[in-house]
């Protein structure tokens, strides 16, 4: 990476969980970096999605590293998620056709329940097959998966956790870390960050905010979503030995249930 830039600069990982992701500085000069991040990125910020791309390179050994406007800022905290600039920007990322038509042009198609719920059952493990709550999910879902079929599929973050939006000095508010988007039923994102931030008895101001009513129909998507986003979180912190955190979301299963 020193060698884009020569000695003057300093160049310090920024930490996550893939370690492609560093931040540069020199003098009043700061970028963040990113190394193999989606062609996806260029929309993104065109969309004022993400702070502004600056620039694209190519590297001998065949990686692309983008650098990034460095903004002072921070992310929302979890109070923060009520806010109706949170609700404006979810929807703009939901309605936006360029972000969509470049998914597509990337060879990514929606994403289907029942291929979601087949992934779920390959994955999960046969202790935590045995688990009370975890087979009580996966009836849930196998019995409602023909009960929750959208007909619209927008460009979904699949990760809104309040870490990933980031606040500006100057009051602009971006959503952050794109690796994980796919194609899908909007009810993907809605449904974690109500059941995450927002009290029950909110739901229908906050979806007013976002621009659309609560329905029994979204009602069960988002619950089918977040039961399903669950199973999934319990088996990664499991594979990564993060007995702790497994418990934690099993408890939350049981909540959920």
């Amino acid at each position: 990476m020193e060698h884009l830039f020569g000695h003057d600069w300093e160049i310090v990982p920024a930490g996550g969980a893939t370690g492609e992701a560093f931040y540069a500085k020199h003098e009043e000069q700061r970028l963040f970096l990113k190394r193999n991040s989606s062609p996806f990125l260029a929309v993104l910020s065109a969309e004022g999605i993400v702070p502004k791309l600056i620039w694209t390179k190519r590297m001998e050994n065949g990686d692309v590293i983008t650098a990034q406007q460095w903004l002072n800022g921070r992310e929302l905290k979890a109070s923060d998620m009520n806010q109706e600039s949170v609700a404006k920007l979810l929807r703009k990322i939901h309605s936006s056709k360029p972000l969509l038509g470049m998914l597509t042009r990337m060879g990514k198609s929606p994403l289907q329940p029942e291929t979601l719920l087949r992934l779920i059952e390959e994955e999960l493990d046969c202790d935590l097959k045995e688990q009370a709550a975890v087979i009580q999910s996966v009836d849930f879902l196998k019995k409602e998966v023909s009960h929750i079929h959208c007909e619209e599929n927008t460009v979904c973050h699949c990760d809104v956790n309040h870490n990933n939006w980031l606040l500006s000095e100057n009051n602009q508010l971006y959503l952050i870390d794109w690796d994980g988007a796919m194609i899908a039923d909007p009810a993907i994102d809605l449904g974690m960050l109500l059941y995450w931030y927002i009290s029950k008895e909110e739901w229908p101001n906050w979806l007013e905010r976002y621009g659309i009513q609560l329905t029994d129909n979204l009602l069960l998507r988002m619950k089918w979503y977040v039961i399903a986003q669950t199973l999934t979180s319990i088996q990664w912190h499991k594979n990564k030995f993060r007995y702790q955190e497994m418990e934690k979301w099993l408890s939350y299963l049981d909540e959920l249930l």
